[in-house]
């Protein structure tokens, strides 16, 4: 299997030259069947661990200055799958669906009579309090206020989950945090972002070994 090469520097003297490298977990029981999984801890399946080892193969030929996990069982485990030796932050938890925790869409929105989704019309307080979209882009932001400058020293890899990572990139291009329900990310991907003529971009996305067997929430 081929890995996911790094790109040349390119050069960019006003931003970071390094490449930010986002690994969403491997597949869980709650991905799969398209549960909303935020806080809950739920490990990976079987294939959520071979999407993981994937992972590892993509990411073989980096040389990372810093890596950072979520604290979730199925990010830390995939990092350590994917051979990373990474530093828990508690900032990457994925976000906090609230009452909405464990459901589907299509639960929800048969409940609510519309089609209801998080970025749009975000969650409510159930065990847990929940947390708006942009509260998700405040953490995202922080977590970047750490990785940038580390960017400066080499690559950097986050192991982290699929709404957060879609509301990091939208915060790291400098677009609105909603802009992340365009974007699509699958269990067990690799995806880079970088500077391009100094400007933030995209440079490979949601590359993987293969794609999930029904959409999941995150």
């Amino acid at each position: 299997m081929p890995t996911l090469d790094p790109l040349p520097d390119r050069p960019a003297p006003d931003n970071p030259s390094g490449k930010l490298v986002l690994l969403r977990h491997g597949e869980t029981e709650w991905s799969r069947t398209g549960r909303h999984t935020g806080l809950t801890d739920i490990p990976l399946t079987a294939r959520g661990e071979d999407l993981a080892r994937g992972a590892g193969e993509l990411v073989a030929d980096y040389d990372f200055s810093l890596v950072l996990t979520s604290p979730l069982e199925r990010a830390r485990r995939t990092a350590e799958l994917a051979g990373l030796d990474a530093e828990v932050d508690p900032l990457l938890v994925e976000w906090d669906y609230g009452g909405y925790e464990g459901r589907t869409t299509r639960d929800i929105r048969a409940e609510l009579g519309y089609n209801w989704s998080t970025f749009t019309h975000g969650v409510v307080r159930g065990k847990t309090p929940g947390e708006t979209v942009e509260e998700v882009a405040g953490r995202a932001s922080r977590v970047l206020t750490r990785v940038l400058p580390a960017m400066a020293e080499g690559d950097v890899a986050l192991v982290a989950h699929g709404h957060f990572l879609r509301i990091l990139t939208a915060v790291y291009l400098r677009m609105a945090p909603r802009f992340g329900a365009q974007i699509t990310l699958d269990a067990g991907s690799v995806s880079v972002l970088s500077f391009y003529r100094e400007q933030p971009a995209i440079l490979s996305w949601n590359y993987g070994r293969e794609l999930p067997l029904v959409p999941s929430e995150s």
